[in-house]
Parts: structure tokens; C-alpha cells; sequence
């Protein structure tokens, strides 16, 4: 089984020497995405909702590099700068994962590089064409 690794212009760039996502068979492991703006490399303003909104975006943009798509989740890691912002992550994250969800794992963590407030991981399939 070969490592394919995985970049798109339509996600933020790596801040470290990491990649993007990485393919093995029909996995795909996604680096930790935040609310940045790929045009920029800013964090997108307004908040938990908004960084939560974008980084969802962003892991699309991922995943459809790779031949995959949200659907296909299995597993998240939701990292949250405060998990007082819990149940306004959620509402967002829900309309991203609606009908069957994957499986989620949210955690409080003391900082986020570049001072985000949340940051998101998935593992993705690729169905057999």
C-alpha cells in the first residue's frame, strides 16, 4: 500500500511541516484544520460559528482532493480552545454532518496555533469506484 499525501489550494497552507491530508488505500487522514481563510491565511472573523463553518469548509476542500467528501467521514477530533463553546460549535458542526454523523471526540485544550478557537481531524473513506 503506497502514501499518497494530499494538497489543494482551496484549504489553508501548512504552518509546519506537515501535509494537508494523507491517503493510504481508501483512507484519508486530515491534519488538524482551523478557521483560516486560504486566500488569506487569516482567521475568518465572528467567532466559534464562523471559524467552525470555515473550518468545515476547509476540510472539504481536503477530502474532495482526495476523492472523497464529508459523507464519507468516519471519526473527528474536535480540539476547542473553551468548551463553553460547545453547544455553538455543535450547531454549526450539524449542518456540515447531518442524517448519519461520524463519530466524534471534543476535547478542551489550553491553545491553538495562531489563536484559533477550535480545530477539527477527520479520517475519511474513499469509496471503491
Amino acid at each position: 500500500m503506497t502514501k499518497k499525501i494530499i494538497a489543494t489550494d482551496k484549504a489553508p497552507a501548512a504552518v509546519g511541516p506537515y501535509s494537508q491530508g494523507v491517503r493510504v488505500g481508501n483512507l484519508i487522514f486530515t491534519a488538524g484544520q482551523a478557521g483560516l481563510d486560504p486566500a488569506t491565511g487569516r482567521l475568518v472573523e465572528g467567532g466559534v460559528e464562523a471559524q467552525t463553518r470555515q473550518t468545515l469548509k476547509n476540510l472539504s476542500a481536503i477530502l474532495q482532493a482526495a476523492e472523497s467528501c464529508l459523507s464519507q467521514v468516519v471519526k473527528t477530533t474536535v480540539f476547542l480552545q473553551d468548551i463553553a463553546d460547545f453547544q455553538a460549535m455543535n450547531q454549526v458542526y450539524a449542518e456540515f454532518f447531518d442524517g448519519h454523523p461520524p463519530a466524534r471526540s471534543t476535547v478542551q485544550v489550553a491553545a491553538l496555533p495562531l489563536g484559533a478557537l477550535l480545530e477539527i481531524e477527520a479520517v475519511a473513506i474513499v469509496e471503491d469506484s
